[in-house]
């Protein structure tokens, strides 16, 4: 695998693509209708209604439906792409709340913010950032979201350490994400593509777990956990051009799991 800034650089130049085509391809590199996959990670049909630039198909679960938001609430989405995740929050913490979403990707906070003012969001605003970098100040959150987005990073600890760092006390994460339950070929866990796709990123899920547990979160919980062609309906995994085998070998290796955790 390459070095982490050119890794982040290959993120940032592939997410660019997808924000200014509007559409997205799956991990297997073969391209799925983004409402399906949104339908399958867990959105409901009154979610998506009226939200289809911002759904750009690339989450592996529904986070606002696990977070229990409340009115009034400050909502901070990690990878917040077309702005889908932080327009369904808006929604439930009403305009006495505020949603902010980070991303790294410019042309993707651009996206989101034309979908912003085209859906007329009052209480959302969008901000170029990093996420192992949160520009957000100290135990100023209610609640961190975010949708397949931290397998990305090279440093997860990192990334937890900022989530915890922002949120007040008592304030809670909700995620979904990717991770391992065995091992990938060689070809898999070094191919771009499949980097790019939440794959070759992703670690064992125990390891997942305890990097939550020993930034200081407590009350840890697994509230969903299926194969990652469950949501993707892939009969194959699609590596680089190359069909490295039946993408159902690894629906007992490649995880999609919904975590709760307070901080």
């Amino acid at each position: 695998m390459d070095s982490p800034i050119k890794i982040k650089n290959i993120v940032k130049q592939n997410y660019g693509k997808i924000a200014l085509s509007k559409t997205s391809c799956c991990a297997t590199g073969s391209c799925c209708s983004s409402a399906d996959v949104a339908k399958n990670a867990g959105y409901t049909a009154e979610e998506l209604a009226k939200l289809d630039d911002a759904n750009l198909g690339l989450g592996c679960g529904n986070p606002t439906a696990l977070s229990s938001l409340k009115a009034g609430e400050i909502v901070l989405d990690l990878g917040s792409g077309g702005g889908i995740d932080c327009f369904i929050a808006a929604k439930k913490v009403g305009n006495s709340g505020r949603v902010i979403g980070i991303d790294m990707t410019p042309e993707m906070i651009q996206l989101a913010k034309e979908n912003a003012k085209k859906l007329n969001f009052q209480n959302v605003e969008f901000i170029l950032g990093d996420i192992e970098r949160i520009p957000v100040e100290d135990n100023t959150v209610d609640v961190v979201i975010s949708n397949c987005v931290i397998n990305l990073s090279l440093n997860k600890e990192q990334v937890f350490k900022e989530i915890y760092r922002v949120l007040k006390n008592s304030g809670r994460m909700a995620i979904s994400d990717i991770v391992l339950n065995g091992t990938l070929p060689e070809e898999i866990k070094n191919s771009e593509l499949a980097y790019i796709g939440c794959i070759a990123g992703a670690v064992q899920k125990e390891y997942y777990i305890s990097l939550i547990y020993n930034t200081g979160f407590h009350d840890v919980t697994i509230v969903k956990e299926c194969a990652y062609n469950t949501i993707y309906e892939s009969k194959e995994l699609k590596v680089d051009d190359v069909h490295v085998s039946n993408f159902k070998n690894y629906s007992d290796v490649i995880k999609s799991i919904s975590i709760v955790a307070w901080k």
